[in-house]
């Protein structure tokens, strides 16, 4: 299931210049992954690095490609989700422009309208970042 940066617009509710995935790659019901290839227009690249709040609103938007993803697959409108906290931040390197991340998270649990995941960051082999993020979904797009 790859899907491309055209149909990934299709399951979040951001835009450009504010999208930070590129590629829908899979998902079961406790695991999505995502690609984004690092481009020098991103609003969060500076000196060629692609900044610690780029990583984690990738890891979000991983998140909420899952649940536009499952939204659509219920016939059911995609749903704004807003960061509520992020835990156990760790950066580990950053990633520079041209690279390509592969973004994972995994489901920890999901009561109601709030879904705690934890989600990494790698380049090839090299993990760059991870967290844990609390996802509050609001209201349609």
């Amino acid at each position: 299931m790859c899907t491309n940066s055209q149909d990934i617009l299709a399951l979040i509710p951001q835009r450009p210049p504010f999208v930070m995935i590129g590629t829908f790659v899979d998902n079961t019901p406790d695991v999505t992954r995502t690609r984004y290839r690092v481009n020098e227009g991103n609003i969060f690249v500076k000196d060629g690095l692609f900044r610690e709040p780029g990583l984690v609103e990738n890891m979000a938007q991983t998140a909420a490609a899952r649940a536009g993803y499952v939204a659509q697959q219920e016939n059911k409108p995609v749903m704004v989700g807003y960061i509520g906290s992020v835990k156990n931040l760790e950066i580990f390197s950053l990633p520079q422009v041209n690279e390509e991340l592969e973004t994972e998270i995994v489901v920890i649990n999901q009561i109601f309208d709030v879904t705690v995941v934890k989600g990494s960051i790698k380049c090839g082999e090299k993990l760059l970042a991870r967290c844990e993020l609390k996802i509050f979904i609001s209201q349609s797009k």
